[in-house]
């Protein structure tokens, strides 16, 4: 494991990062989803592909890198570019797990792999639309103290920094950076992921001009035992000669 220190706009982050067959010359990053880090990933993928340089970071506010800042998935993206810059790399092939998918997407890679990426709107239940309504009924009552009794799991135990961060990206659209994306797009999705359903990939599918979707067995983290396919599809598709 390593780390770098990146400045973005003025603000430093110390950016924990580990790179897999550091020999090869075309790189493909991979990001992970919220609440998540680096070591997933690398479970997941670092032994295929094997003709690839991997590079894996810990997102600013996730595993061992640091973050103190409120950020947008905007920002998220303009830290990983100078992060690769500072490398000297550009990836051929950035995949990108849920909200890692997003930042992917505007990374805008020749290749892109979605993991059961987020940014279609899924509509929330009846339940937690209430939950939200009585936070902020309650919010200007100085109760806002409670907000882990109200938030959902992705939020609690937050710095108010990761917080604020939470709320800038949880209820994105991102349709139109999906129709914006020229290249090709891999989307692999658990059949079963209630997190990001499958009719949003379907969706995605049909916004990018380029696009594949590969349905699997499995729910959000589907990937971890599907390595061999999406990695073979991968090279097919992404490093044809």
């Amino acid at each position: 494991m390593a780390s770098r220190e990146v400045v973005y706009q003025g603000k430093k982050f110390e950016l924990s990062y580990e790179l897999v067959n550091p020999a090869n010359q075309d790189a493909v990053l991979i990001l992970h989803g919220w609440g998540s880090n680096k070591e997933i990933m690398m479970g997941a993928f670092s032994n295929y592909l094997k003709n690839l340089k991997h590079l894996y970071m810990d997102l600013p506010g996730f595993g061992r890198s640091t973050n103190e800042f409120t950020l947008t998935t905007q920002e998220y993206a303009g830290i990983v570019r100078a992060f690769c810059e500072s490398m000297q790399l550009t990836p051929k092939i950035i995949m990108g797990h849920s909200f890692g998918g997003k930042v992917a997407t505007l990374l805008q890679p020749e290749c892109l792999v979605l993991l059961s990426s987020s940014g279609i709107l899924v509509p929330k239940p009846f339940g937690v639309r209430a939950k939200i309504a009585l936070f902020k009924l309650l919010k200007p009552l100085g109760l806002s103290r409670l907000r882990n009794l109200f938030v959902s799991a992705d939020a609690k135990g937050m710095s108010e920094a990761m917080y604020g961060t939470f709320k800038n990206v949880v209820n994105e659209e991102f349709e139109e950076h999906f129709v914006h994306y020229k290249g090709n797009a891999i989307l692999f999705w658990g059949k079963q992921d209630s997190a990001t359903p499958l009719w949003t990939a379907e969706k995605i599918v049909t916004l990018t001009p380029k696009g594949r979707l590969f349905p699997l067995e499995g729910d959000h983290y589907f990937f971890l035992g599907q390595g061999t396919f999406i990695s073979s599809e991968i090279e097919k598709l992404c490093l044809k000669s």
